[in-house]
């Protein structure tokens, strides 16, 4: 090879290196995600948005009605009532199943006698769908045939959904029953990224299991139980299903949930108008309360994301 054409494959290499004369894609790699989002998330929203202005009972077509169904929502009682309600669901749900997420993920990611086994068995909920679950609840707690009607000393009559605290504690922890499993295997994940070393420095310094736990696990754990928090603030507010299946809203209307209240506006009494303002009213709760969530946990400040960094 030439002296002259060895420099020119020697420039051509450098350049490569350096990625002169090479064509990135850039942002033609996020066309197909871009595309997808706007389609079945933005374009959603925003005609959720339009409809909530009109009067629609999903036959004839929609007429504008200004703030009519927005102004019946603010002097609704029970949206009132589903708001709170919503939000003492979820508020239980995070308090519930956080505490338990973050003790069985950290167990899990250690090296027992048979937790592989054990972690495997806990996490079968996750393969259920909410529909199924709540179904199966729903037969286990039946007044007349379930566990319930065979502990009168414990349950007292039995009908645990007959009232309202009775219905909440039952959503509670048919909640936390399905969902800890996947929130424990995140903060699995977490329990594995945090660096041994500090573990071992710690180890030196006489700290024992339950200080380590405290002083170590828990602090490295942080980004991990923003995340976690975050995925329980947007399902709690979003439960349906559960409900729908286990109480109906009831009884009367004590467990009737905005995403339920919303299903009732829209699909039982057609009023496609005022079940949209209620699903934007849903939306903007959640993403307030996530943004708030991230702000005064300083997460949107780190800009690590990895654990123990």
């Amino acid at each position: 090879m030439s002296p002259l054409s060895f420099a020119a494959v020697s420039g051509r290499l450098k350049a490569r290196r350096a990625g002169v004369g090479v064509t990135r894609p850039g942002f033609a790699w996020a066309v197909p995600a871009t595309v997808f989002f706007l389609l079945f998330a933005i374009l959603p929203l925003v005609l959720v948005a339009v409809l909530s202005f009109t009067s629609w009972d999903g036959i004839a077509a929609p007429r504008f009605n200004g703030l009519a169904n927005w102004t019946k929502l603010i002097h609704d009682p029970v949206m009132i009532q589903s708001l709170w309600l919503t939000l003492l669901l979820t508020a239980l749900g995070v308090l519930t199943q956080t505490p338990i997420s973050i003790l069985l993920g950290v167990w899990a990611a250690g090296h027992q006698r048979n937790r592989a086994v054990l972690s495997a068995v806990f996490f079968v909920p996750l393969l259920l769908s909410a529909t199924a679950v709540s179904v199966v609840w729903r037969a286990i707690l039946d007044p007349n045939f379930g566990v319930p009607s065979q502990l009168t000393w414990l349950f007292g009559n039995g009908n645990l959904l007959g009232n309202q605290s009775g219905s909440i504690a039952v959503l509670t922890f048919v909640g936390l029953w399905q969902f800890t499993p996947l929130h424990a295997l995140i903060y699995q994940g977490g329990a594995r990224a945090v660096p041994q070393v500090l573990y071992q420095a710690a180890a030196i310094d006489g700290a024992g299991t339950v200080r380590q736990f405290f002083h170590i696990t828990l602090p490295q754990l942080r980004n991990t139980m923003i995340t976690s928090m975050i995925l329980m603030v947007v399902g709690g507010l979003t439960t349906f299903d559960t409900v729908l299946i286990l109480t109906q809203g009831g009884p009367g209307t004590d467990t009737t949930v905005s995403a339920y209240y919303m299903y009732r506006k829209a699909f039982l009494s057609f009023d496609f108008g005022a079940g949209s303002a209620i699903a934007l009213v849903l939306v903007l709760v959640a993403t307030l309360i996530s943004l708030a969530v991230v702000r005064l946990s300083g997460y949107d400040k780190m800009r690590s994301t990895a654990e123990g960094i």
